[in-house]
């Protein structure tokens, strides 16, 4: 692929896709053989939901989530930060590296790693809430005036 990165549409952005599932996926790989990881529950489930997630949030493609796709992550999530909260998140996550981004690696590591930082809790708090719906779908069942307190 030409180094401009020209990824309009069609072939080129598909290709580009595949390319960074390809990488995630070895990325996956290296999580399931690693002796530390052994013990995990569903690791496989888990490895895939965490390259669908990522992948959902990589907004330049390249492999990273800056800010603004952790800004967009946060957001959809129902729970916005400030800018400077979002950065706070991406130095926990990464131990302070000089990058503003989330590589693929930190993510995994967050995610399965004993530490709670605020980004798998609100990630996991995501996967729960969606399992279970808080509120009754629809109009709320009639009452008669015995009913009433």
């Amino acid at each position: 692929m030409p180094s401009n990165k020209n990824t309009q549409g069609g072939k080129a952005f598909g290709l580009l896709k595949e390319q960074q599932r390809q990488k995630l996926e070895e990325i996956n790989k290296e999580y399931l053989e690693d002796q530390k990881y052994r013990d995990e529950e569903d690791l496989a489930e888990k490895l895939e939901g965490f390259k669908n997630k990522y992948a959902e949030f990589d907004l330049t493609d390249e492999g990273e989530i800056d800010l603004m796709g952790l800004k967009r992550m946060m957001e959809k999530l129902g729970v916005p930060k400030t800018h400077l909260e979002l950065k706070k998140m991406i130095v926990e996550v990464t131990g302070g590296s000089s990058s503003n981004t989330i590589d693929y690696r930190d993510f995994v590591k967050m995610m399965l790693g004993k530490r709670s930082a605020v980004l798998k809790l609100v990630l996991i708090f995501e996967d729960k809430a969606n399992g279970t719906p808080c509120k009754p779908d629809g109009p709320p069942p009639k009452r008669d005036i015995a009913s009433l307190p």
